[in-house]
């Protein structure tokens, strides 16, 4: 994937670590304003006091316990029309890098990441276009790597300190994670989208087998088919019939 010395030129970008801040994309986005910054620009804090999370929720994270960054890409060889890559990418690279802890993390789409049935991290990503084409990416990534215990009112938060029993080391993670995402987004510039396809659906939450979802109709029990390039889910009900969801279109039922 990503040859060392890439890899280490890469880690030479600026890395801004920062006490706290009200949100990491939102940081980000406001140093994009003023000056030029390199691909792979890292934003991460000890305390966010609005972090957000997808569908307008807020993202709990007790205060230097946990990974909150946000990561700048400029993938303008990715069409508007494929901007889902990047979810993907990014999902894998925190998945792959979480799996070197504990079996039984997956990817709850489109990017959730879960470990069994608890939620373990969720990713906010937002694209910027410059005509037919993405021109800016701004990952925000948040990962509950040493809470102990969460008093918000997420159904089902869990930490990595929860599943291991033991404190880990949120520095070394986020280079873990870091150097993946530059190996996948390699691959991305290199046209290998079959190899990113191919292990995001074998990474899926609940991939096998009927499960329950909830759609505007009401629930149902499907199976996932396949996961689009555009990112739209394609579930398989017990009578035959083929669904296809946008984001929000669809929940599964925990």
């Amino acid at each position: 994937m990503l040859s060392m010395t890439h890899y280490l030129e890469r880690m030479k970008y600026n890395i801004q670590r920062l006490e706290e801040t009200d949100s990491t994309n939102k940081h980000l986005r406001e140093l994009l304003l003023g000056e030029a910054l390199p691909e792979f620009t890292v934003i991460t804090t000890n305390f966010q006091s609005l972090g957000r999370g997808q569908r307008g929720n807020s993202w709990e994270s007790e205060r230097g316990m946990n990974l909150l960054f946000s990561v700048l890409l400029r993938p303008h060889f990715v069409t508007a029309k494929l901007q889902f890559v990047i979810s993907q990418i990014t999902s894998l690279a925190i998945k792959e890098g979480l799996d070197c802890f504990a079996r039984g993390f997956s990817i709850k789409w489109p990017n959730d990441i879960y470990w069994n049935n608890q939620k373990i991290c969720g990713i906010l990503i937002e694209n910027d276009l410059a005509g037919m084409n993405l021109s800016e990416s701004i990952l925000g990534i948040g990962i509950n790597i040493n809470q102990d215990a969460f008093i918000g009112n997420a159904p089902n938060p869990v930490s990595l300190k929860n599943i291991t029993g033991n404190s880990q080391d949120c520095e070394e993670i986020l280079t873990n994670i870091l150097h993946r995402l530059s190996g996948y987004y390699d691959l991305l510039q290199q046209g290998d989208t079959e190899i990113i396809n191919g292990r995001y659906h074998d990474s899926l939450f609940r991939k096998d087998g009927f499960h329950c979802y909830s759609d505007k109709n009401g629930n149902f029990s499907a199976k996932i088919v396949r996961v689009e390039q555009d990112g739209r889910l394609i579930l398989c009900t017990e009578t035959g019939d083929e669904r296809g969801y946008l984001f929000k279109e669809v929940h599964c039922i925990l």
